[in-house]
């Protein structure tokens, strides 16, 4: 055998060798990425039957009558997952405390509000001596006066003991991008009412602040401003999509890789 033929049968199994590793390697991509594919469609469907719990659970706390506030030795107790939403009724006192606002351009939980305004947050002094922050309700853009005197929460009742009926909720963590708030305006961007209760003085003198906040949904006051109001969540639900959608993306990747194999079994068997 000469040495130029020698040269052609080594130059081809070098080929042959390389479209090999070529091959194994594109099918060890191809499985990784059927992996990772099917993974994240069946975490959606997962988080698609989490979803419609959460719902189910909320729908269930919204339409429930209301219960008694849990007393303050149960408060470290709840949770968001376990407890967030809950209707509960109590009295209590507006005391004159300085009142807080948390902007907002909207509500995703209250079919009643458009446009941007502000929350209103007052405490509330239980007969126990507890504090327990209150969103009074929505007041818009057009009414957030800003003098002490006359804030449309100035005008709700000090110092009587009120009826409130509301929703448990839990505070809000600020996100990279969240405005830092005014304190000479009292005005917050996000509803951290542990934050507010320190800076503003709720706790002062001992007095516990709870954990959660409530959403107020009655008393509504005379001049309906503050306006609070029953809550009605609704949560997005687009995981169903979300997963048809890695899951074709998994069928294509497999599709790809089986024209590419017949492809390449055909130019070997040409060259056979």
């Amino acid at each position: 055998m000469s040495a130029e033929m020698q040269a052609e049968i080594s130059a081809e199994k070098n080929q042959t060798t390389s479209r090999r590793r070529g091959g194994v390697g594109f099918g060890i991509f191809t499985l990784a990425m059927l992996a990772v594919f099917i993974g994240l469609g069946l975490w959606q469907l997962q988080r698609r039957a989490e979803k419609h719990a959460l719902i189910a659970a909320l729908t269930e706390r919204l339409a429930s009558p209301p219960t008694a506030l849990p007393p303050a030795s149960q408060w470290r107790a709840l949770t968001a997952a376990d407890d967030e939403f809950r209707r509960v009724r109590f009295t209590a006192t507006y005391p004159h405390l300085p009142d807080a606002m948390v902007y907002s351009a909207g509500s995703a939980v209250r079919e009643d509000i458009s446009g941007p305004g502000t929350w209103a947050f007052l405490p509330a002094l239980l007969s126990s001596g507890e504090t327990v922050a209150v969103n009074t309700g929505f007041v818009p853009n057009t009414m957030q006066d800003r003098g002490v005197e006359d804030r449309a929460v100035a005008r709700l009742a000090r110092d009587q003991q009120v009826v409130l009926t509301g929703y448990l909720r839990f505070p809000e963590a600020a996100g990279l991008l969240t405005p830092a708030e005014n304190p000479d305006k009292r005005l917050w961007f996000t509803r951290d009412h542990p934050a507010m209760a320190q800076r503003l003085g709720w706790g002062k003198e001992g007095s516990q602040v709870a954990p959660f906040y409530i959403d107020l949904e009655t008393p509504v006051p005379e001049s309906g401003i503050p306006k609070p109001g029953p809550l009605d969540v609704h949560l997005r639900d687009d995981h169903m999509q979300y997963a048809i959608t890695w899951f074709a993306l998994a069928a294509a990747v497999a599709i790809a890789f089986a024209v590419w194999l017949r492809g390449a079994r055909r130019a070997s068997a040409v060259r056979s």
